[in-house]
């Protein structure tokens, strides 16, 4: 019958310590969670400044309730662009520092709506290998043709650039990557795209709040130019603490993607609480030099504890510190014995990250203490 194949897919993939199973929190999202009734430390939330449950955030959502309403009612191109997502979307692009901004249901939207709308057939798009799944099924959906360069390799790139005979060439990179932590060269990719006529698009899910200053994302944090072809993607459902994401750029390019974004046309507009919310974030996200700090001061308490470890840190000045172990089975094991001790860090697998580099991968907020991270360290250390 046609679900046997199912199960005996899903069988394999237990069996090869790739089954996904999920957990249920019973707590809102912070640093200790609770699930099964057990209390732990979290170091799964890319909530990295720690607003999610934020009092002036759920105050600021509240009163969008009661402004707004709960539902915007249609697409926004139909009836559904409410004066507050006009207003989050000129306080975005005044952030960010590009003429105008376009907001996204999704991070996965956005790619999925940019990539297409500016590439297609006998266009080439030139994607750093470890892109986000979002970044390569975007370009799966403009049928461009595909160059992935190696990781955060500008020589490379530059190769493939100069042979290419495409019509219209487009760069597309993560910021911070995911899984790893560290950053793109976005100079270098900058440099490129100006001496080779190519958009960049850059997607700064984990740099955007985090990085640069008053946490204007990755751009600022190089001193970049807003430059007619650099496209930023940020997301605002990790340090923003709500949910939702956004494109920002040149003007034209903006208006080019609203009439031809699928992602952005086609889909009924955000709740106009969370644009609420998110315009109260974005002003305690430039007030957060303090909870920049101290994360940047977890990050460098981890890395020194575990430094004379047999475990081998990705090179990450990030909050995202993938811990890498390469087996499966095994990185499932000391997932599973970390969790038994009180602290849930995820283990992460394949397809997500290349084969042989399962790895934990722990993710620090600011609304993390110090002694949660000193209970991590000892906690390895001890199962080193």
């Amino acid at each position: 019958m046609i679900w046997d194949e199912l199960d005996s897919e899903l069988g394999a993939l237990e069996h090869a310590g790739l089954r996904r199973t999920r957990r249920t929190l019973e707590r809102p999202c912070g640093p200790e969670a609770q699930s099964g009734g057990r209390r732990l430390i979290s170091f799964c939330s890319n909530d990295y400044l720690g607003l999610a449950s934020d009092p002036r955030l759920i105050e600021a959502a509240c009163a969008g309730a009661r402004a707004w309403g709960v539902g915007s009612g249609a697409s926004h191109l139909v009836s559904g662009h409410l004066g507050a997502h006009a207003e989050l979307e000129a306080k975005l692009a005044t952030f960010t520092g590009f003429a105008r901004a376009l907001l996204f249901s999704t991070g996965y939207m956005a790619n999925l709506g940019v990539v297409p709308s500016l590439v297609g057939r006998n266009d080439a798009v030139f994607s750093d290998r470890l892109n986000h799944a979002s970044l390569i099924d975007s370009v799966l959906l403009a049928r461009a043709e595909n160059q992935r360069y190696p990781h955060a390799d500008p020589a490379a790139l530059e190769g493939l650039l100069a042979a290419s005979r495409a019509r219209r060439k487009l760069i597309l990179t993560d910021a911070v990557f995911s899984m790893d932590g560290d950053l793109a060269p976005l100079p270098e990719l900058l440099e490129l795209a100006e001496r080779f006529d190519a958009w960049l698009v850059v997607d700064d899910a984990h740099g955007f709040g985090v990085l640069g200053p008053q946490g204007r994302g990755s751009v600022a944090h190089f001193a970049l130019p807003a430059t007619r072809r650099l496209v930023y993607m940020g997301t605002l459902g990790k340090a923003a603490g709500v949910a939702g994401a956004f494109v920002a750029g040149d003007a034209t390019v903006i208006e080019w993607l609203v009439q031809h974004a699928r992602t952005y046309i086609f889909t009924t507009a955000s709740s106009p609480i969370l644009a609420c919310a998110l315009t109260a974030s974005l002003d305690l996200i430039a007030g957060a030099d303090a909870r920049r700090e101290h994360l940047q001061r977890l990050v460098s308490e981890l890395r020194e504890g575990l430094g004379d470890t047999r475990w081998r840190l990705q090179p990450s000045p990030t909050a995202i510190q993938p811990v890498i172990i390469g087996d499966n089975h095994e990185t499932l094991r000391i997932a599973d014995a970390l969790f038994e001790r009180g602290l849930w860090v995820p283990a992460i697998r394949p397809p997500t990250v290349p084969r042989g580099t399962a790895r934990l991968r722990v993710s620090l907020s600011a609304a993390h203490q110090a002694e949660h991270v000193a209970r991590l360290v000892d906690a390895l250390r001890d199962l080193a």
